[in-house]
Formats: structure tokens, sequence, C-alpha cells
């Protein structure tokens, strides 16, 4: 038997940040994503010799055990131990033996959600294995236990919905993690045309997003004013957003984009950087009307908005940075599984 799953990264297009506990305890948040053909795969191959090998191809990491109850969560492979602590201790009750390999298609700390999205496709992989009885809302909130709350990994919500609902979703955050996934039945045109325009850039530096997020939530918890107002403006850049998508007011979406980049370099200091305002900078003189980081900050990819025919002068002036563009397409499913007996 062979068990695989796959689960798609995501681009935050607006109230990036929002997700993120207290300031969604406390106020509410609103973003706006998408999904992307770049994927997170798991494979899981059940075996009965007691072991547990985790194989992770793309990191140049295997490591096995002996199979018990509750591992060790540390080193390379802490998502996936993660994963397997909790199925065992909700689930099953007795240790499993099983091979399991996962490959992601961007790098981790690249801002499109890495970490989280191969949380979703861990956890898929062995709902299928195990015919558990979750549903979506059940596996992205399980997703977001493990790692926010057994693993204690500081970050958001959205990256667990977005990678198991799949497509364009307006997502509303509330206190006692209460999560609203309000799918956006967007026209294939205005899909198509958005990811013509929308360029995908990576930088080719990736960033630790957990300690952005510590930072912009002490700025939350000290009522740092400049931040909290910044986070007030980027909720309402994602109704913003998701008004001019359902409208297909394309040309609204660069002005959109650029709004919300210049409140969310205030919500924490080290979300930009010489590097990226210049890259930013490049882009905007070569025709690009607005853009933004991926994810938390401080690195990974940056996605501009290049209207007409814009984009071509644009990856121009960014290959003199030494990253490179990323082409894509967005999709609208979510986490899949399947087995191969």
């Amino acid at each position: 038997m062979i068990v695989r799953s796959k689960a798609p990264l995501r681009l935050g297009l607006a109230g990036g940040g929002t997700d993120v506990s207290p300031y969604s305890d406390l106020y509410g948040g609103a973003i706006l994503n998408a999904t992307i053909n770049m994927y997170a795969y798991t494979t899981i191959i059940p075996t009965s010799d007691g072991k547990i090998e985790i194989d992770l191809p793309d990191l140049d990491v295997n490591v096995s055990f002996d199979s018990a109850e509750q591992l060790q969560a540390t080193g390379p492979a802490i998502l996936h131990i993660g994963v397997y602590n909790r199925i065992v201790r909700d689930y099953t009750h007795a240790k499993l033996s099983f091979k399991i390999s996962s490959h992601v298609d961007a790098p981790a700390g690249s801002g499109l959600g890495t970490s989280s999205t191969l949380v979703v496709s861990i956890l898929g992989a062995f709902v299928e294995w195990l015919k558990l009885p979750l549903g979506e809302y059940d596996i992205a909130q399980l997703a977001y236990a493990i790692e926010r709350e057994d693993l204690a990994m500081a970050g958001g919500k959205q990256d667990q919905y977005a990678a198991t609902f799949g497509g364009v979703n307006f997502m509303e955050f509330y206190a006692d993690n209460k999560v609203i996934v309000n799918p956006l039945r967007i026209r294939k045109t205005i899909l198509y045309e958005l990811s013509h325009n929308l360029v995908l850039y990576y930088t080719q530096t990736s960033r630790k997003s957990a300690e952005i997020i510590e930072d912009q939530t002490r700025n939350v918890k000290n009522k740092n004013g400049k931040s909290i107002e910044a986070m007030h403006k980027l909720k309402e850049q994602a109704v913003w957003m998701k008004e001019a998508m359902l409208k297909g007011d394309l040309n609204e979406m660069g002005r959109i984009l650029d709004f919300g980049w210049q409140f969310k370099k205030q919500m924490a200091s080290s979300i930009s950087n010489t590097m990226i305002d210049k890259v930013y900078e490049a882009a905007v003189a070569a025709g690009a009307t607005g853009g933004k980081i991926s994810g938390a900050g401080g690195g990974g990819f940056m996605f501009f908005y290049c209207p007409e025919l814009k984009r071509y002068a644009v990856e121009t002036a960014l290959q003199a940075f030494g990253g490179n563009v990323k082409r894509y397409e967005f999709t609208k499913e979510g986490l899949r599984t399947w087995t191969i007996q």
C-alpha cells in the first residue's frame, strides 16, 4: 500500500498578519489569499518492522526511530514527528510503523506558507491511511494546533486553512480560534489575467518568520498604536481587495497592494530591509503599480502587479538583484489524498 497527499502553497494577497494572535483575538482579522500550483507532497508506506523512517530528499535528511507512542519532537523532521505524536495521542492510541517521505516545491522560509502546508500534507496522508473522520475545518484546525500549540511555533492561522481548502478565499479570524472561510467565485479570465500580471519573484533569501511574528505580537501586547493601526489598515485592505477581485477591477490591484505594503512595514521593524526596499523601488520604476513581500516578511518571495505588458520590463529590472521569477497558476483545489494498493 502507498498513501499519498499533496497540499498547495499560497499567495497572501491582502490582510497578512491580522490572523495572528493576539490581534485576531482582540480585533478580529481578515485575509484574502489564493493557492497556486506549487505543493507540499507526502507519501506514507506502512511497514511491519517496528520502525519509523522519515525521508526528506529536498533537505537531504533521512532519520529512523524505533516505533513508540510518542517521539521526541526535535530536529529537521520536527513537523512529521509532531503530526505523528498527535495522531497517536488522539486517534490510534497505539504506536505505528511506516516510512514517510515529503517534498515541498519551495524552500522553507520563502513566504509561501511552506511549513504549515507541509503539516497539512502530512496530516492529510495520515487521515487517508487511517480513514480518520476529519473534514476540512477539522484538518485545518488540527494542523494549526499541532504547529502552534504542540510544537510552540509562532505564526498565524491562514496557511493551514488555505492549504486545506484551496482556491481564492476571504478568511475571517476571531477569538477562541474561530475561523470562517469564505470561498470566492472569481471568473477564470480574471484569474488568468491576475497570474499573468502578478510577477512572483524569489529573492534567493530566506528568513525565520517566527522572529518577525514574535516582534509583531509584542507590539500588539504592548499596545503599540502605530503597529495596531497598521493592522487595522491591512484588514481594510483585505475587504478592498475582495471587492476588486469580485468585480474584476484588476486595475485597482497594484494600488491596493502598495497601500497594504506601506502599512505592513509598520507592523514590525524586521518586515522590510534595505535589499527588499531596493527591489520594490526597482520594480515600481520599471512599471509595477504595487507589490509586497509574501508571508511574514524579511525575505523569501515578493510579488508585483504589472499591468498590460509591464511584466517583461519588471522581470528585466529584477535580474539585477540575483533572484529569479517563478511562473505559476492559481489552483482551485486544496488538500488531495489517495491510496494505491
